[in-house]
């Protein structure tokens, strides 16, 4: 009997300590949630997607003008210049993945060429098994970032593109060359 007390007092405060983790981590994502709704003028509200092309009907120019459309749709600054290029197609055994590649950055009357940008890369999967009238999936992730976001599905922020520029302006000041 006395072996199974100590194991259920551990197990008592293991108890306790994991509702104390989930208390305070539950009060943090409210907390930025919160954050979150108090800047939604920023941002692209997650949800509204397009009407993205069929697979039948899917071209990489068509590819290439809904994304330059989808990306309007995220209230970015005036101050921000886009290019937007076809990468590549890659055949894979179930689909085929059209990559893209938004680079934005900020020219300014100093560095009308900028030395630091921000890219997004764009994927459009079609699928060999699905009904060629289905729509096109389209997902896309920060450069650096390993996070999708399924295209209408997360809202875009612009603090995305400007933090890493900054990033990158930081890292070419702290290197010597």
């Amino acid at each position: 009997m006395e072996e199974d007390r100590p194991s259920s007092n551990t197990s008592l405060r293991a108890e306790e300590l994991v509702t104390v983790v989930l208390e305070r981590a539950h009060r943090a994502v409210m907390k930025d949630l919160d954050g979150q709704m108090n800047t939604t003028q920023e941002v692209h509200p997650p949800g509204q997607n397009m009407d993205w092309v069929s697979c039948r009907d899917f071209s990489v120019e068509l590819g290439r003008r809904q994304i330059r459309e989808y990306i309007s749709t995220w209230r970015l600054s005036s101050r921000w210049l886009l290019n937007l290029v076809f990468l590549e197609t890659i055949e894979e055994e179930h689909h085929s993945l059209h990559r893209y590649r938004a680079r934005w950055s900020i020219p300014t009357r100093q560095s009308p060429v900028p030395r630091d940008t921000a890219s997004v890369y764009f994927s459009v999967r079609l699928s060999r098994f699905r009904p060629q009238t289905e729509r096109v999936e389209v997902c896309y992730t920060l450069e650096s970032n390993q996070l999708v976001h399924m295209a209408g599905q997360t809202a875009f922020r612009e603090k995305w593109l400007e933090d890493v520029v900054h990033s990158k302006a930081l890292l070419r000041r702290a290197v010597d060359f």
